[in-house]
Formats: C-alpha cells, structure tokens, sequence
C-alpha cells in the first residue's frame, strides 16, 4: 500500500459513501457526489468495504472512480497539491 499512496492523500481520507434504502451507493469526494453504483457493481462495492480498512476504504473508491490520480483536482478553485 506504501507504494500506491506515496504522497500520503488517503490518509485525509477525502473520499465517503452513503447507501440508499434500494441499494445504490452515492460515491463522495470532499462531500461532493462524484459516482453512483447500483445493482451487481453497489454488491460488490458493499462486499470489499465490509472486508477492509480505512485506509483499504480509501483506495477501492479511488480506484472505482477513476480519474483520482493525477493530482491536480481542485477543491473550491484551489488547486489541491
């Protein structure tokens, strides 16, 4: 893990999620909604999580949503570097 997170950005653990009553999981990034799965994808997201830690949490929304790794996403027009 030490070398997939080398800048330390999920330790502020940026990313949350929230389960709907019918099952879909709604993705956030610094409280903003950024992905919503459902059916087969929101089970097997809900099935990781149970099974990790914080840190492990971290990473697997990262990795479903994709275009988090570059680092140069803003957050209220800072750049978050």
């Amino acid at each position: 893990m030490d070398n997939i997170d080398k800048r330390n950005k999920l330790d502020e653990e940026v990313f949350s999620y929230k389960v709907s009553k019918d099952n879909k999981v709604f993705i956030f990034w610094h409280k903003k909604q950024v992905m919503i799965l459902k059916n087969r994808e929101s089970e097997k997201f809900l099935s990781k999580m149970s099974k990790s830690s914080a840190k492990e949490s971290q990473l697997i929304m990262a990795k479903i949503t994709g275009n988090f790794k570059r680092g140069n996403e803003r957050i209220k027009g800072k750049t978050k570097i």
